[in-house]
């Protein structure tokens, strides 16, 4: 099955031109998120508020893959979670529960992407957490939260705590159950789960190779933040998304529809 066999229709003219921009880069970030072998069938997500007083968010049409997603056929929903746009399409109930609550606590939080990777739920496995043994981990260290699991996430009691642990920080590691970050952008919130990915995949072969780790020295730690705004002049997202995309167009195109 492809994207357009889905016949989703097209709702280019029935949203804002900065609707439809952000739809574009979200429905991006999805396939990007597969192309990467992050997505977990159909049951993570990534959203994105929408620009306006309105408080509405846009995220993904539970039962699309994650590689068919279009910039139609993202869902637009209220902070109660109602569609406000119509779709054909319902969103996972457990989704909304987690990002709902962060959209409305942190105004920065644009972009909010969890996924259920297999290095990122195998280091939220572990007791220790992730370990100061790379240059991607620091970059991760440097605003990261945790918060412990309590099963699926559909009672919303749990959003308080949820937020509270997330705190103002940048990435989340939800014990037991996978990674999330928070950004300004889809771009922006992409590339701080690349890191995330990265440092778990690197801890996990890091620690299979059966001898002591070599841990990265604090002070090092405490100088990351500016460290990372000189290398990427501060616009790391922005430096790296162009590039995605032209990846996106030769490996998957079509998430403009």
């Amino acid at each position: 099955m492809t994207a357009t066999s889905l016949k989703v229709p097209n709702v280019r003219q029935s949203v804002t031109a900065a609707e439809w921009n952000l739809r574009v880069d979200l429905a991006a970030a999805y396939r990007l998120v597969a192309l990467f072998g992050w997505d977990d069938l159909i049951f993570t997500h990534v959203s994105a508020r929408v620009p306006g007083p309105e408080r509405h968010f846009l995220i993904n049409p539970y039962g699309m893959m994650f590689e068919e997603i279009t910039a139609s056929s993202l869902v637009k929903i209220d902070q109660g979670g109602a569609k406000v746009l119509e779709s054909p399409y319902e969103i996972n109930p457990a989704g909304f529960t987690i990002h709902s609550c962060i959209h409305a606590a942190r105004e920065d939080a644009h972009c909010i992407a969890h996924v259920h990777s297999l290095n990122g739920v195998a280091v939220s496995a572990q007791r220790a957490g992730l370990l100061p043994i790379s240059q991607q981990s620091l970059f991760v260290l440097a605003s990261l939260a945790y918060h412990d699991y309590e099963g699926v996430a559909l009672n919303p009691d749990e959003q308080p705590r949820l937020v509270a642990d997330l705190g103002a920080s940048v990435f989340l590691m939800l014990r037991n159950h996978g990674l999330l970050t928070v950004g300004g952008s889809p771009a922006e919130a992409f590339l701080h789960l690349y890191l995330f990915e990265a440092a778990c995949a690197i801890q996990l072969r890091a620690q299979s190779g059966g001898t002591d780790l070599l841990p990265i020295r604090p002070e090092i730690l405490g100088g990351i933040r500016a460290a990372a705004r000189q290398v990427t002049r501060g616009q790391g997202a922005d430096l790296v998304w162009p590039g995605l995309l032209r990846r996106l167009d030769r490996a998957n195109p079509g998430y403009r529809d």
